[in-house]
């Protein structure tokens, strides 16, 4: 589980870093990073959008719940002053939480990657995509 401050509550928030902040998507999910250079220092913090298309309500849950794993063990590669989401796309129903790892450790790098204001992680080169 994320920590209440760790968690992206608000629409306008949402809103505003789905258009704009960067964005680097795979079969299974889109992720949207925006780092704020004026923003607060709180630490990163993450929001989730897993609609009706991935399927009813057990398995939207249980997307969410992988999901909301995985990141929190991927929030220290995030800048204090980054806002993430993680929105999943249809085929994220029939993966494994492995399979979901891998997705969205590529979409982060490459999301990384891309962001100037952020120092490049280990092993990467800037502008590339994976």
């Amino acid at each position: 589980m994320l920590a209440s401050e760790q968690r992206l509550r608000h629409s306008d928030a949402f809103r505003r870093t789905v258009k704009s902040g960067r964005r680097a998507g795979s079969r299974a999910l889109v992720v949207h990073l925006l780092v704020d250079d004026a923003g607060e220092e709180s630490g990163p913090r993450v929001g989730f959008v897993v609609s009706r298309a991935v399927g009813g309500s057990v398995v939207r849950n249980l997307v969410k719940r992988r999901l909301r794993h995985l990141v929190r063990m991927n929030l220290s590669d995030l800048p204090a002053s980054a806002t993430l989401v993680v929105r999943a796309l249809p085929a994220s129903a029939a993966m494994t939480s492995a399979e979901l790892g891998v997705e969205l450790g590529r979409c982060l790098r490459r999301v990384l990657a891309d962001t100037p204001q952020v120092a490049t992680p280990a092993g990467a080169t800037t502008g590339a995509r994976s």
